[in-house]
């Protein structure tokens, strides 16, 4: 792979100024604002100038610790000398992992208690002078405090909260010299979720050193239905918390930094598993030998291509009788990465083929399909459906969804242009501005790397001819199947 030059945005120089200049700190930057590079820059710089010794972790949900960290390094050219070595896998790969010579490791939140155990009974100290939380969110319930004995003796008290999260506190204050929480919503429920992932980088020194302290002094309980209290947040509290977390903490809002008639369009590419790859080069193969044998309409061009593209998005229809199978879960492993960043904002997934519903479906449980009753498009617009399910040809002309969201994810690509643009208006920039919403919209293209879905996205957005997009796609295949390695 190609190594691109880095250079960085505005926003982007601030979140690395931010880093270099704050040991302990919260970088709360817009989704796809290029946290990753960013972080990985500051660290580069501190290897390569010798202040940083100490290996660094980085803590993530589990497909960003596996494959989005160690990607991200390989693809700039002012990273080629780091490395992000994944600690994933059973328990003998991860004690293999951790023994590699590199600058930065990841991990993902659920395996945290596993590392700090290792490093207790392995005789080993721990290694990591530097903590990276990424999507720090996952860290919101933790319940610690540092207490003192009746001899005076400093010790953290454990009193709730996720396993991860305590086990991360062990070390957090005694042994990691740097940390940074990177979310892109710091509280997706309110206020309270911030103490938590304050508490990893001052041990509660801006928020209260007890969960209990921050809430007697920003909270109040009032009566609610059922017999309940709700604990909400006083009047003064919002302003009183950003205040306090200030000289810490950057916060960028996207809405400032782009033109908001322009939607923001990110990739997300994911690689075919190795038995995924076989099927889908033979099946390529068949179909570039059809094409090419036989001049052929773009319409019948794009019918031979559905196989290619069902395989591409995880599913394959066998037939009438038998249905399909299932080949792979990548695309569902990043579409569950896109709505955990989303953090509790509504996500509109397009999808195209009725095997990659039953396993959206399946793999969220909470979300919805857009149907024809008009109650789903209420409940979408009310924000009571945290994933909407849309296929575009359903989702033209007429719909308003722009009150509901601002996050359209394609889940699965099509030739068909008119229903590509109208499934985006549905929810456009245009859309939004006109119904008060300063806010940008999100458009997040899944694509299974070196398959027809790049096609596919080309086709839409140069508006040729399908059959050209194939034939051209054709020629590049096998050109680079018959280079030298």
């Amino acid at each position: 792979m190609t190594r691109q030059t880095f250079v960085p945005h505005a926003y982007q120089r601030l979140i690395i100024e931010h880093q270099s200049e704050i040991a302990r700190s919260n970088v709360w930057a817009f989704m796809g604002a290029g946290k990753s590079v960013c972080t990985l820059t500051v660290l580069e710089a501190r290897y390569r100038q010798g202040i940083e010794a100490m290996p660094t972790l980085i803590v993530a949900p589990l497909r960003v610790a596996q494959s989005t960290w160690p990607d991200e390094c390989k693809k700039w050219a002012h990273l080629s000398a780091m490395e992000v070595v994944p600690i994933i896998g059973d328990v003998q790969q991860r004690s293999l992992q951790l023994r590699h010579d590199a600058p930065i490791f990841s991990i993902n939140y659920e395996n945290l208690p596993w590392l700090i155990d290792h490093f207790k009974h392995d005789g080993r100290s721990w290694p990591f002078g530097t903590v990276i939380a990424d999507e720090s969110t996952r860290l919101k319930s933790t319940r610690v405090s540092y207490q003192r004995s009746e001899n005076g003796t400093l010790f953290l008290k454990r009193s709730g909260g996720s396993v991860r999260g305590r086990a991360l506190a062990e070390v957090a204050h005694t042994k990691v010299r740097r940390w940074v929480n990177l979310t892109g919503t710091p509280a997706p429920n309110g206020l309270r979720d911030l103490w938590s992932q304050q508490w990893m980088v001052d041990a509660g020194k801006r928020l209260g050193r007890t969960y209990s302290a921050f809430e007697q002094r920003w909270f109040q309980s009032l009566p609610g239905d059922r017999g309940y209290h709700d604990i909400r947040p006083l009047p003064h509290a919002q302003e009183q918390i950003q205040a306090a977390l200030a000289d810490c903490t950057i916060s960028l809002d996207a809405a400032d930094w782009f033109d908001l008639q322009q939607p923001i369009v990110r990739r997300v590419y994911v690689d075919l598993p190795s038995h995924a790859r076989r099927l889908y080069r033979d099946m390529e193969r068949e179909m570039f030998i059809e094409i090419d044998k036989h001049e052929v309409e773009a319409v019948n061009a794009a019918a031979r291509t559905m196989k290619a593209l069902q395989l591409a998005s995880g599913a394959i229809i066998v037939d009438e009788k038998s249905g399909w199978r299932e080949v792979h879960d990548v695309k569902l492993q990043a579409l569950d990465e896109i709505i955990e960043e989303a953090a509790g904002m509504p996500v509109l997934v397009a999808y195209h083929f009725k095997s990659d519903l039953a396993r959206l479906q399946r793999t969220f449980p909470d979300g919805r399909v857009l149907d024809h009753e008009p109650q789903t498009i209420r409940d979408w617009n009310a924000g009571r459906i945290p994933v909407l399910f849309a296929h575009p040809a359903s989702a033209g002309h007429g719909l308003n969804l722009q009150d509901g969201g601002n996050i359209l994810v394609f889940f699965a690509h099509w030739w068909d242009l008119e229903q590509f643009q109208q499934i985006i208006e549905r929810l456009g920039p245009m859309r939004q501005l006109q119904a008060g919403h300063r806010r940008p919209v999100f458009i997040y293209h899944i694509l299974a790397r070196d398959t027809i879905d790049e096609d596919v996205l080309l086709r839409l957005q140069t508006k040729r001819d399908v059959q050209d997009v194939l034939l051209d796609a054709m020629k590049r295949r096998t050109h680079a199947s018959r280079s030298p390695a």
